[in-house]
């Protein structure tokens, strides 16, 4: 570990993505011809570890991949990434988990996931790993790893005084209590409507906010795609503008900005200064095709920057 880089643990997952690009979604019992596609790597945890590492973290990352090539393809990309190795798990029994993504021409995607081998991850693994999450200024972990070994990387870090960064993707039922382990927390709006317990109609950023909060977690950071995100805190509630760019491929671009995010943190950036940094990596990240060619090195990020943009200068992750 390199004493000057902000240390980052992330709770991992890997889903082997399999990509179908379209001129639209289908119908029920519809057949759509695609104009393109893609096998490659994801997986929420995955992503935003290989984003906070391009950044200039260092990464270490609890994670469980299958025997089989793709789980050998995620271990050969973590290496290649500087991720380090010691947490990463083999399951012989259970294939490496798989993501089924459909791409639209706006860019926009559905999703299907089957976790496979993330699903044997338990709260020992994270036991195991507790001198790193001591180690580390922020842990960030997601729900597509099981929510036991989530809820246990929670308490050790909160035990260790690492900063906690909860993305709630895919939305779960989970308690108060592992809510009020979390810092910051990442949804989107389906995933804070779900997490809030509101109706559509109800449904408001600043509602939302005020409900998560009242369920134990300190900063709320509502990601709102291109508009940005709404950051809720003791001080209140306020939009951090986003950055307008042209959507190739939406898919990551949550991951993107939470990678960010964390490495912001890390750096001990203010809420909303490490929230405008983010919206830089969700935009970077939408100008590609793929998730991973779109996780974005500092000097690309930056460069998306207008005048005015409350977002310093750093050091590292050229």
């Amino acid at each position: 570990m390199n004493d000057d880089r902000p240390r980052i643990f992330f709770i991992g997952s890997y889903m082997h993505a399999f990509v179908l690009r379209a001129p639209r979604f289908p119908r029920d019992g519809e057949t759509v011809f695609g104009t393109d596609s893609e096998i490659g790597p994801g997986g929420k945890g995955s992503n935003q570890a290989i984003a906070a590492a391009r950044l200039g973290a260092d990464v270490d990352m609890l994670a469980c991949v299958g025997a089989d090539s793709f789980g050998d393809e995620a271990r050969q990309l973590w290496q290649a990434e500087g991720i380090n190795p010691r947490w990463i798990h083999v399951d012989p029994e259970r294939a490496s988990g798989m993501a089924f993504i459909m791409v639209n021409e706006q860019g926009q995607n559905r999703i299907i996931v089957n976790p496979g081998a993330n699903d044997t991850l338990t709260a020992r693994h994270a036991d195991e790993a507790e001198d790193a999450i001591a180690q580390a200024n922020v842990l960030v972990a997601q729900f597509e790893s099981p929510v036991r070994v989530v809820e246990r990387a929670l308490e050790l870090a909160r035990r260790h005084g690492a900063r906690t960064i909860l993305n709630p993707a895919p939305a779960r039922d989970v308690s108060d209590s592992l809510l009020s382990l979390v810092d910051v927390i990442t949804p989107n709006e389906a995933e804070a409507q779900a997490l809030a317990g509101l109706s559509e109609d109800s449904f408001t950023a600043e509602a939302a906010a005020r409900a998560l909060r009242e369920r134990g977690v300190e900063i709320v950071v509502l990601t709102l795609g291109e508009s940005g995100a709404y950051v809720f805190d003791d001080a209140g509630g306020r939009p951090v503008p986003g950055i307008h760019v042209p959507a190739v491929d939406t898919t990551g671009a949550g991951d993107a900005f939470t990678g960010a995010l964390a490495v912001a943190l890390a750096r001990r950036w203010s809420i909303d200064q490490a929230t405008s940094f983010a919206n830089l990596g969700g935009a970077f990240c939408v100008t590609r095709p793929g998730v991973v060619p779109g996780l974005g090195l500092e000097r690309e990020l930056l460069s998306l920057r207008k005048p005015g943009d409350r977002v310093s200068p750093t050091v590292g992750g050229a």
